[in-house]
Parts: C-alpha cells; structure tokens; sequence
C-alpha cells in the first residue's frame, strides 16, 4: 500500500506557483489533470477566482500559464476524465444563498457545454434559508460513481466569509447521474478535535494502492487564540465511507504565504510522482489567496 502518511510533506522551492489574476485578490481551489491525461501532453489546471473558472496550462506543472478567458461562472472545480470526455464539476450559485454541483462537459478541453445541475440543497440538520453544496470530487468504486462533497456553512468572523460545514457523498450508476445523497454527513465538525472543532472543509480521494483510499482533508478549526484556520491531514477508507485519521497536520499555516490558512488541494500522480496542488491565504479579512505544490518523501 502506499502511506502517505508516513510521508514528509515538501514545499516546492518556487511556491507560491501562481499568483492571483490582477486585480483580484484570489487564485484558489486547484484541480489539476497531468500530460498523460490532456489533449495536448501538457498539464492543465482549473482553479477559481473571485466568482470565476480560470484555465492554466504547463510544461511542467510549476511554471504555470493562465489560457484565455474565463471558463465559465463558478468556484471549488474538480476534473474527472473518462472514455476521452473531460467532466468539469464545480459549485454553482443559483442564488446567493442557494448553490449545488453542476457539471460541463468537453473533449478538447477548450470548448465546454452547457452546465447540468446535478444535487443541490443543504442538509435537514443546518435548516434556514442558506443552502451551500459544493466541493465536489468524483471517483468510481466497481461500477458506482460516488461523488463527495461539501454541505451547509459556518461563518468565519474574522474573515467575514462563509466556509463548509459537513462533508457528505451521493452515488449513481452514471456520471451524470441521478445521484442519491446517501444518510448522514459523512464527516461533522467536532468540538474535541483540534483540527475538525469548527467546520469539514473539503476532501479529496486518491486510491491506496490496494483498493482503498486516502482522504485528504482540509478541516477549519479556531486555534488556541480562536483564530480560524484551516490545514491538510489525512484519513484512510476501506469502504469510502467509513474513515479512520492518520496523521495530523502534514501541510499547515506558517508565516509568509499561508500565515493564515492552507485550504483546498488535488491530488496527482504522475510517471510515479505524487503531487499536491493546494491554495493558501496570508490573512483573514485582508488576505490574499495563492497556488502552491507539495510532495511526499519517504525516509531511506
């Protein structure tokens, strides 16, 4: 099996890798698909900024250029290929306090469909009028598609900006569904634990190697001085549901670029190479958020 978590996790000597578009403030939440599963043999990354999809493009997955305009309106997008079709999905705001997964789709990665809300809605637990799903990471178990995602909100009142509350996943025997969401939250945030005690954030699924899974997780968590942050550790499934915690932090806020919080991430493997593209922000209300890459090493 591959253990990540025996890992040390490894800045790139160039982070941040990419920077926000001027003039926004932002660049976040990268999904990324390596040269052995693009077009073009180059590597191709989605990633959103304020409100919007942005296409980058390179050569070698650290000198990174962003491609034309905008790729549509949207934020928290993940890439799935399968059978040559590219499937974008992403968090799509119906309303300002009402969104879902929707999904495009293209086979050139240039030119996109028209987007197809796939669930949307909030958990019975949150109630009230703000409804957030997003987050979406999609994998294939046997012949079933399961599709995790993020649920309801917490307010962070430093920064004055909502982020996920629960995590949960719906299944279906398509990619475009119909999914069914499946029970409970799959994972809630916990007051006794250090780095799930405010929200779920995000998850991302890479295999194990042996038919499980890694869960990468990025919690929200107030620290000793009840800042919010937010990091990356990591849980193990045999199931997909059931998950167990293997480490603690292995990416976390340090001053400089990520002084504040390291939040969403893809996973990537790559010719034998393991490659985590997360983004991270500076500061809470005034902060700006950037693009960076780690990777595991092993002791001799």
């Amino acid at each position: 099996m591959i253990n990540y978590a025996e890992a040390k996790w490894i800045d790139h000597p160039n982070n941040p890798l990419i920077e926000p578009p001027r003039p926004q403030w932002m660049i976040a939440d990268p999904t990324v698909l390596p040269p052995d599963k693009t077009p073009d043999g180059q590597w191709h990354m989605i990633a959103n900024s304020v409100g919007f999809l942005n296409h980058y493009q390179s050569a070698d997955g650290v000198a990174w250029e962003r491609v034309g305009g905008r790729v549509c309106r949207g934020i928290r997008p993940f890439l799935f290929l399968e059978d040559g079709v590219y499937y974008l999905f992403y968090e799509l705001h119906v309303r300002p306090w009402l969104s879902g997964i929707a999904v495009r789709t293209s086979t050139d990665f240039r030119t996109w469909s028209d987007a197809r809300m796939l669930i949307q809605g909030a958990w019975p637990v949150d109630g009230g009028v703000v409804k957030f799903l997003g987050n979406p990471c999609l994998v294939k178990a046997g012949d079933e598609y399961r599709l995790y995602y993020s649920n309801g909100w917490i307010w962070l009142w430093d920064c004055l900006y909502f982020e996920p509350r629960h995590i949960g996943v719906a299944t279906a025997k398509s990619i475009m569904g119909p999914y069914t969401r499946h029970g409970e939250p799959l994972l809630s945030p916990r007051k006794d634990h250090p780095l799930l005690n405010f929200g779920a954030g995000s998850v991302k699924l890479t295999p194990d190697g042996e038919g499980g899974w890694w869960v990468f997780n990025n919690g929200i968590y107030h620290d000793a001085q009840r800042k919010s942050r937010s990091a990356i550790f990591l849980w193990h499934t045999t199931d997909g549901f059931t998950w167990e915690q293997k480490t603690d932090v292995i990416i976390g806020p340090e001053p400089g670029w990520k002084n504040a919080f390291v939040y969403a991430f893809d996973c990537v493997n790559y010719n034998g190479e393991f490659r985590l593209y997360y983004n991270a922000r500076d500061g809470w209300f005034r902060g700006s958020e950037r693009i960076g890459l780690a990777t595991p090493q092993w002791e001799e």
